[in-house]
This record gives structure tokens, sequence and C-alpha cells, in this order.
């Protein structure tokens, strides 16, 4: 069992793509994925829950672990897969 897992994302991002790879090379099936570049007050939400403006935006369950770089961090310390386990 996973933990559930919403990207905010665009259609053309670079670092979304990546972020979705490490989490489905990690057992994530099914990333429940929020288009900011088709809603803006998507985006205006993000922006308010996050205080960031770039996109993706990762939360975990209830826990938000920012970005590609800040997922990727996590996994290299060894924090993300007790994360995912919920």
């Amino acid at each position: 069992m996973t933990a559930n897992v919403t990207m905010y994302s665009t259609a053309v991002c670079p670092y979304c793509v990546r972020a979705e790879r490490l989490l489905e090379s990690k057992g994530v099936k099914g990333i429940n994925k929020i288009r900011v570049d088709l809603d803006p007050a998507q985006r205006q939400e993000m922006m308010q829950k996050t205080g960031r403006r770039t996109v993706p935006q990762i939360y975990i369950g209830d826990t938000h672990v920012g970005g590609f770089d800040d997922l990727h961090a996590l996994d290299m310390r060894g924090g993300l897969d007790p994360l995912l386990k919920g």
C-alpha cells in the first residue's frame, strides 16, 4: 500500500516527468495530477498552499514534499520510501 500522491504539473515540464518516473520506480501507481496550465484557479490554489510558483509541487499524503529536486533529495536521504508507505 502506497500513500496518495498528488502532483501539480503542466503539459511541458521535464521535472514533472522526472518526478513521475521516480515515483513510478518506487511503485506508485496512480498519481493524482492537477494540471495548472489548464486551470489558472488551480495554479492560484497551488501557490497559496505551497508558497511556490513552479511545478511540479508534490504532496505525499498530506505532506508537501516540494518539487523534483526536493523529491530526489528526500529519496537520497532515505526518506521517500517510509513516506510512501504511509
